[in-house]
């Protein structure tokens, strides 16, 4: 039986259609976990990167710290939140909270620091204050950057929000783990191509974003260049 035969099973499987293993049940669930995940990240790096950025200091602090939190493993991780905090969404949160940081974090420190220091120097000249400089000059600025690092982040988090699976919990992860575990391939390939859908989704979703929601001054910025 081929990949086309497995995906044909699974999609056309009554109990995927409906009730508490369907799809769109399963894809909820993954996507709340990561988007959680996400907010708690953002809540903590991008306030924090902004501040770096505008500062300039702990910059070479950040992108240490940053490069040494990516090559954490996602499933030790779990594993250690799950021997100190015990099952739950925590065990997940913690490791996809650290996954998901360091590129929101390094994002937002080089988008404030990529904004024009002339700019910066004639907003203080007219008499705003820092926090209005940060706000109103640099953030703009940096939002194609900040973006980009929400791309990253978001697609890293979904692609590895299936170690919820590891630990009980739901996602899309439950088709991947529970086929392999009880070698029900259709499953774990229907599940697989789900995630990888959703990452996709997430890169148009954000490309999108990029091309409309920015100001109208930073997309003609894009343009010239």
């Amino acid at each position: 039986m081929n990949w086309l035969n497995w995906l044909s099973d699974f999609f056309s499987d009554p109990d995927h259609r409906s009730g508490p293993d369907s799809i769109l049940h399963r894809v909820s669930e993954h996507l709340t976990l990561s988007g959680e995940a996400l907010l708690y990240a953002a809540l903590l790096a991008v306030p924090l990167g902004l501040l770096i950025g505008y500062t300039g200091r702990g910059v070479n602090v950040v992108t240490a710290l940053a490069g040494a939190a990516r090559a954490l493993p996602t499933l030790g991780l779990v594993t250690l939140a799950v021997l100190l905090a015990g099952v739950g969404d925590t065990a997940v949160l913690f490791p996809l909270v650290a996954l998901a940081a360091p590129p929101l974090l390094v994002a937002a420190v080089e988008g404030v620091r990529g904004t024009d220091p002339d700019v910066r120097d004639a907003a203080r000249g007219i008499g705003l204050t820092h926090s209005q400089v940060l706000l109103q000059v640099c953030l703009p600025s940096a939002a194609p950057t900040l973006l980009a690092g929400f791309r990253t982040a978001t697609v890293q988090v979904i692609a590895t929000a299936t170690v919820a699976a590891y630990v009980g919990l739901g996602g899309l992860g439950r088709y991947v783990i529970d086929g392999l575990a009880t070698r029900q391939y259709a499953v774990t390939v229907g599940g697989a191509l789900l995630v990888v859908l959703l990452a996709v989704g997430a890169q148009l979703f954000f490309a999108l974003l990029a091309r409309f929601a920015l100001p109208p001054g930073v997309r003609a910025q894009r343009r010239a260049r």
